[in-house]
C-alpha cells in the first residue's frame, strides 16, 4: 500500500485572496470554499476529482484561515516552472500579480529566483529543473 501526494495545506490570514493569487500563478480554479472564506481549495481544471483517478496528479492547494501570522522562513515551499516563457518573464508576471522578492540568504549564484506570495510565503521560480 502507498499514499498519493494530493494536497498542500497553507495556513494564512486571507484564504480567498491567497487562493486568487495562486489561481493566477498556476492557472488553477477554485474547487471548494467553506465557512464564508475560512477555507478555500484550488486545483487544476485539467484534472478530474476522484479517489480512483490513476497516476500522479498536480496537487491541490488548500488555504485555511489561522489567527497567527507567519514568523519565519518556510520549512517547506512551492517551486514553479514557467510553461510558456523564460524565467525572467515569469518572474516579472508574478511580481505584477502581487509576489515580491524574498531574501532567505541566497548567494546570487542560484539558478532559481526566490519570491514571496502576498502573505510572505517563499516560493522559487526555477529555470533549469523541469519535471
Amino acid at each position: 500500500m502507498t499514499s498519493k501526494f494530493t494536497e498542500i495545506a497553507i495556513d494564512c490570514a486571507d484564504p480567498v485572496g491567497l487562493a486568487r493569487f495562486w489561481c493566477a500563478v498556476l492557472g488553477y480554479e477554485v474547487r471548494a470554499e467553506e465557512g464564508d472564506g475560512e477555507y478555500v481549495s484550488i486545483g487544476s481544471p485539467a484534472v478530474p476529482e476522484g479517489r480512483k483517478r490513476p497516476g500522479p496528479v498536480p496537487p491541490t492547494l488548500a488555504f485555511a484561515r489561522v489567527p497567527e501570522g507567519k514568523t519565519g522562513k518556510n520549512r517547506l515551499h512551492i517551486d514553479v516552472n514557467p510553461t510558456d516563457c523564460d524565467q525572467e518573464a515569469e518572474v516579472a508576471r508574478l511580481l505584477t500579480l502581487g509576489a515580491r522578492p524574498a531574501d532567505v540568504g541566497q548567494t546570487g549564484e542560484e539558478s532559481w529566483v526566490i519570491l514571496a506570495d502576498p502573505e510572505g510565503n517563499e516560493f522559487c521560480v526555477l529555470s533549469t529543473r523541469c519535471p
